[in-house]
């Protein structure tokens, strides 16, 4: 075990961990930050996709000792009031069903937006392609994101 002193949404935090633990136990398990989801384990679904200094990366295969100073971002911390444009897109689209992979989807987009924001659909369906929606939503996370880049 090792203690790490990480910046999560802003705030500085301290765990005591293997260095190995992946940041999505570090969040979930012992911060209590439960909206990104445990997906797939092999960064293959994109369920549990945070911001590392605004980049989106996949949290299930990032361990904790590789943060450092850097900022993580979780869903949690994108907007104190959930009205990211992103989020608030998601709503007007009625994206989501299930909901599972929800926060890894806005997380993604909301990266993709930060760096390009007035992407093609070419460039958000490559963007958004490894992330998986088994509800099948796709065409919603589109116009979503489409919609988000124009507010």
């Amino acid at each position: 075990m090792a203690n790490f002193s990480i910046s999560v949404n802003g705030k500085q935090m301290d765990v005591d961990v293997d260095p190995s633990t992946p940041m999505l136990w570090v969040l979930r398990d012992h911060l209590k930050l439960v909206g990104t989801k445990y997906g797939c384990g092999i960064a293959q679904c994109g369920a549990c996709t945070v911001h590392f200094n605004g980049t989106a990366v996949r949290s299930c295969q990032l361990p904790v000792s590789s943060v450092g100073d850097n900022e993580i971002t979780t869903i949690e911390g994108l907007s104190a009031e959930g009205d990211h444009p992103v989020q608030t897109a998601w709503l007007e689209h009625d994206v989501p069903q299930c909901g599972y992979c929800q926060a890894g989807q806005i997380m993604t987009a909301a990266a993709l937006l930060k760096e390009n924001p007035s992407p093609s659909d070419a460039e958000i369906e490559d963007v958004m392609s490894g992330n998986i929606c088994r509800c099948g939503t796709y065409t919603r996370i589109k116009k979503a994101i489409k919609t988000a880049a124009n507010s």
